[in-house]
């Protein structure tokens, strides 16, 4: 069918509309393709080169602490000087040079000029090593003059001397503080503990005043300070010159109760000085050892008295440490390791009083005592426990020096004095091996057996001596030896019923126990009693030892069966 002429134009007439259409947005896109193809290319940013890597530079070198070198020369200067000050006291007026008022006039001129020296130097920069060299120096000089001008030239009363030496002294150790320096007191106190000696002549108890009037000085400077070095050094110059001159006195074969009496200062100075130098020191047990040092002179004074100054000097120091162990707890800075070093050395202490007082057979008793009492006071100690040994075995020492084995295997017939001393001592004896035992916290089976070997020895001595003190060295003899048999027997069965009576978790101790003493009651049958013992003695002992064992073996076994047959009828 022919498509109508008005059809075929309009379909024409939007056909030329869509191609003029397309047509136009070809010549816009020309236009702007045009445009962009006229515009300048764009610059491109021109990349630098790679930067050429460059070999690291070496790393500086640590530089060395080199403090150390001063520090050696200055001490060094120190030396040597102070040892040029005591040649110019002592060999110039050995030999005659100088006037002695030119020496002392140089000696303090000297000393003045150094601490002047040393104050300049020490508020310049770097200078603080070198200040307290100079310092020190000065300030020793100083002293070795007094000393030279109380003791050499004697110009100056001892008193006046002490007094001078002491603010001398002091006036150095306040500088310390001030520079807070511990070098600077040590080296104040170190050469005058080598040179003053050199300078006097000898230890005598002149130096002694010194040296304790310069520990007394030194103390306030520590307060606030931990400064254990120089706490050091004060007791070694209180402590040192003590013991030197206690020997000397005792090669002597004198006697110098001004020498006990500087003791018992420099005991009570450490003492007073860890009480309070305690609270700030970092390590409290050394301090308490250098505490333990500078008491040392109390414990070996009876080299100097006689032994009852010497005894009551030791219980002193003995009571006062012991005051101070059980108050330590209020006290600031006496911390649980302190007491325990301090229990120690009053433990030390009352033993040295005690040997230096009585003899052996008055010392072992009394020693035995203490170490009952000792363990009994102080059962959840270890320290406690280790001091009631310590006791007890010197205590043993002494029992057995005349005690000895041999009263026990040959008959003899001791006085009456001795041999009551035996008894009371035999039974202290088995008093504190019980009580030793008692006091360990936990089943020691190596202690126990020592102890029942001790108690077993102690027992056959006491039954031998009161046999011998009775009835003589023959009837007394054998009649002491057979209750002793029998006695450990008993014991035995003893150890035996109170093990059937325990839980059996808890029979093994109290039976091993038992069978080692029938043991050892054995051994003492057939081995010393078969042989030694004569007649009715040797029939009674087999006779009462076989009927204790027969019935500790139907006892025991009888015990046994009704404590099991009542478990088992509980159980059901």
């Amino acid at each position: 069918m022919t498509e109508p002429p008005q059809a075929l134009i309009a379909r024409m007439s939007a056909d030329v509309a869509a191609l003029s259409a397309y047509l136009a947005r070809v010549s816009a896109d020309l236009t702007e393709l045009n445009r962009t193809l006229a515009a300048p290319p764009p610059v491109l940013p021109v990349q630098p080169p790679p930067p050429v890597p460059q070999a690291p530079a070496p790393a500086p070198r640590a530089s060395r602490d080199e403090g150390w070198i001063g520090k050696l020369l200055a001490v060094a200067g120190v030396a040597v000087t102070l040892i040029g000050v005591a040649l110019l006291l002592v060999l110039a007026a050995q030999a005659g040079i100088l006037r002695p008022e030119v020496r002392v006039a140089a000696g303090a001129m000297l000393a003045g000029v150094l601490v002047a020296a040393a104050r300049w130097l020490y508020a310049r920069p770097g200078g603080r090593t070198g200040a307290i060299a100079l310092a020190a120096t000065g300030i020793a000089a100083a002293y070795i003059d007094v000393v030279a001008v109380t003791t050499i030239y004697e110009w100056v009363s001892a008193p006046a001397g002490l007094v001078l030496a002491a603010v001398i002294g002091g006036g150095g150790l306040t500088l310390a503080r001030r520079w807070d320096s511990e070098h600077l007191g040590l080296l104040v106190l170190v050469p005058l503990l080598v040179l003053a000696p050199v300078v006097v002549g000898g230890v005598t108890l002149l130096l002694v005043a010194f040296m304790l009037a310069l520990a007394a000085a030194s103390l306030p400077v520590q307060l606030g300070r931990d400064w254990l070095w120089l706490h050091g050094a004060r007791i070694a110059a209180a402590s040192l010159p003590l013991l030197v001159a206690l020997a000397g006195v005792y090669f002597d074969d004198g006697h110098d109760a001004w020498l006990a009496g500087a003791c018992g200062i420099a005991a009570l100075l450490a003492l007073a000085a860890a009480l309070i130098l305690l609270p700030r020191t970092a390590n409290k047990p050394a301090m308490a050892v250098l505490t333990a040092v500078g008491v040392l002179p109390v414990l070996c004074v009876g080299l100097a008295v006689d032994r009852a100054a010497a005894a009551l000097m030791a219980a002193a120091l003995a009571a006062a440490l012991l005051t101070v162990v059980l108050a330590g707890e209020q006290l600031p800075g006496v911390d649980r390791d302190v007491r325990r070093i301090w229990a120690v050395l009053a433990t030390l202490s009352a033993l040295i009083g005690v040997l230096v007082a009585f003899d052996g057979r008055i010392a072992g008793p009394v020693l035995l005592v203490m170490a009952v009492v000792v363990a009994a006071i102080g059962r959840g100690s270890a320290v406690a426990r280790v001091c009631a040994f310590g006791l007890a075995a010197v205590g043993g020492v002494h029992y057995l020096s005349y005690s000895p084995p041999s009263l026990i295997i040959y008959p003899a017939e001791p006085t009456a004095a001795h041999s009551l001393s035996t008894l009371v001592t035999s039974v202290l004896v088995i008093a504190c091996a019980v009580t030793l035992g008692w006091s360990l916290p936990r089943r020691e089976s190596v202690v126990w057996t020592g102890l029942a070997a001790v108690t077993g020895y102690a027992v056959t001595m006491f039954a031998v001596t009161a046999g011998v003190l009775i009835g003589g060295t023959d009837g007394g003899f054998f009649a002491g030896h057979m209750a002793a048999t029998i006695f450990w027997i008993a014991v035995a069965a003893a150890l035996f019923a109170y093990a059937a009576r325990r839980p059996r978790a808890d029979r093994s101790v109290p039976i091993g126990a038992g069978l080692a003493v029938v043991a050892a009651a054995m051994a003492k049958l057939f081995l010393f009693d078969l042989g030694t013992l004569d007649g009715i003695f040797r029939v009674g002992v087999f006779i009462v030892v076989g009927l204790i064992l027969l019935g500790m073996g139907a006892g025991y076994a009888r015990l046994l069966g009704k404590q099991d047959s009542t478990v088992s009828n509980g159980t059901c």
